[in-house]
């Protein structure tokens, strides 16, 4: 194998480690959040994305940004994230085509109860993964980061 190959080959099974390791958080965690709270881990992240906001709102292109998802499945899920009361829309008063999304109060209060379940699994799932060869390295820098 050429080094150019040798440096593909090493990006490629850096993905399908950090591919592997997503995989094992998001499944465990959206099982547990299902089970506790009735969330998805899409509708936890919405959640807690605006909760570290000042004001607890967003615009909503912000928002697609910041939870890696498109503007239309951003949309739908703050749709019903709306329909059971955790967030609310409402129009910039500045800028009357942009629109914010807002945590309600009961949303406010979905995601404190939700936190600690969220951090358990997630610490959990990454004490696993940290005894799993291939997963090793990977967990120890987000142990550094973190």
């Amino acid at each position: 194998m050429a080094i150019a190959d040798d440096a593909v080959e090493a990006r490629a099974q850096g993905w399908r480690t950090l591919a592997a390791l997503h995989a094992r958080i998001e499944e465990r965690l959206e099982k547990a959040l299902e089970k506790e709270h009735g969330l998805s881990v899409s509708e936890y992240t919405v959640l807690d994305v605006l909760a570290r906001q000042d004001g607890w709102h967003m615009r909503m292109q912000q928002l697609a940004r910041a939870v890696v998802l498109s503007q239309s499945a951003t949309t739908r899920l703050v749709t019903r994230l709306e329909n059971r009361n955790l967030l609310r829309r409402y129009l910039c008063e500045d800028d009357r085509r942009g629109i914010y999304s807002e945590v309600t109060p009961a949303g406010r209060a979905l995601l404190e109860q939700a936190a600690p379940i969220h951090d358990a699994v997630l610490k959990d799932v990454l004490a696993e993964a940290e005894q799993l060869p291939e997963l090793a390295p990977l967990v120890r820098v987000l142990a550094e980061r973190g």
